[in-house]
């Protein structure tokens, strides 16, 4: 069984998001979406991998029988644009994009320029229906909240 290769670091969230990013206006939005899913899940950003900034665990089992732990929200301040980990596709919120914005939509995650073009007001409704939804389906840290 391959292991995961995304794991809780203990790289500093404030000194990657320094050295990382390049652009002023990226390294506000990330600042700013870390005040945000704090405030939202409860839980301190640590780093996931090189790249990923996550908030709170759970832990999944698949039924090929691959396990492991991942971020209940998240988010990746890349090169050409944020990576959003915050979206359970589920039909009960499917229409929480609706409102959403400008974005684009990968198979693990939504993808936005900057934080201008989205309504924040339904990214945290997209958050907290997330943190529901493992809540309910997988061993979750958001359980101890």
């Amino acid at each position: 069984m391959a292991e995961n290769k995304t794991k809780e670091t203990k790289v500093d969230v404030i000194d990657f998001i320094n050295s990382y990013v390049e652009s002023d206006l990226k390294k506000a939005d990330s600042f700013q979406l870390i005040k945000l899913m704090t405030e939202w899940t409860g839980f301190e950003p640590k780093m996931w991998g090189p790249t990923i900034i996550g908030f709170g665990s759970y832990h999944y089992k698949y039924a090929s029988g691959h396990e492991g732990d991942a971020p209940m929200l998240g988010f990746s301040p890349r090169k050409a644009e944020f990576s959003l980990y915050v979206f359970s596709p589920t039909e009960e919120n499917k229409h929480l994009l609706d409102d959403f914005g400008k974005f684009k939509m990968g198979k693990a995650c939504i993808y936005i320029k900057k934080l201008s073009d989205i309504n924040i007001v339904a990214l945290e409704k997209m958050c907290k229906a997330s943190i529901v939804y493992l809540n309910e389906h997988h061993e979750c840290a958001c359980r101890e909240k």
